[in-house]
């Protein structure tokens, strides 16, 4: 099972690795006061991932926006989980 875990997350990161431009673009319009390379490196990798399952409609809008931002506050800075909300939010507009 663990290995199957591990493939299943490989694949993804290798996916989401491959849209990264159009992702990153997304965000670039989401967030334009905060450029790519200024973005915290969790921060960005959380949009990522965010935007990669709004993107292919896995889940719910509301369900991923509310996942990035528990990994927000888990993984990132004090002001993390109101960044990703605020940008998340703005794709959704």
């Amino acid at each position: 099972m663990e290995d199957f875990h591990k493939q299943k997350v490989s694949e993804e990161a290798t996916t989401i690795y491959s849209k990264k431009e159009t992702i990153d673009k997304i965000i670039e319009k989401a967030a334009p006061e905060f450029p790519i390379n200024k973005i915290n490196r969790i921060d960005l990798a959380i949009l990522r991932l965010a935007v990669y399952e709004l993107t292919e409609k896995k889940q719910p809008p509301r369900v991923i926006i509310d996942e990035a931002v528990e990994l927000a506050k888990e993984y990132g800075g004090e002001t993390s989980p109101q960044f990703i909300n605020g940008a998340l939010g703005n794709i959704l507009l």
